[in-house]
């Protein structure tokens, strides 16, 4: 399952997704794996919780982070959430390609029986039709 959390800048997007992704670690059976852009979150993510700055291993673009998710998937079976801050930073705010991604990613989630959040700086306005069903907006 692809949810996208969609708010502008500066409606909480960050702090649900440190909510979610503490939420998740606590009930999960499995690993729960937060991507970001810089090395931000480590004081406020729990330490359980993987976190992988994108930086660190020259992730930019919507392919390389549609391949650097399944390299996550396929490294470990036990990844039951993984959390995707930052999106347009790291791929560009392009939205079909994020329609693209977001196809893609939902068939992988499904394979791998994995969650997979990504959060959208932008106004669900701007947002493709195809995609209002996977959003949750802030």
């Amino acid at each position: 399952m692809v949810t996208l959390l969609i708010g502008k800048k500066g409606t909480g997007k960050t702090k649900k997704l440190i909510s979610l992704a503490n939420e998740a670690v606590a009930t999960s059976s499995g690993n729960v794996v937060v991507i970001e852009k810089g090395a931000k979150l480590t004081f406020d993510v729990t330490h359980k919780a993987r976190l992988i700055d994108t930086d660190q291993y020259g992730v930019q673009g919507y392919d390389v982070l549609y391949g650097f998710v399944c390299g996550i998937c396929a490294g470990n079976y036990d990844v039951t959430d993984i959390f995707v801050d930052s999106t347009f930073k790291i791929c560009g705010k392009d939205f079909s390609k994020l329609s693209q991604l977001v196809k893609m990613l939902s068939s992988l989630a499904e394979k791998a029986e994995t969650k997979i959040t990504l959060l959208i700086s932008a106004d669900a306005s701007e947002l493709p039709d195809e995609l209002m069903s996977y959003s949750k907006l802030l």
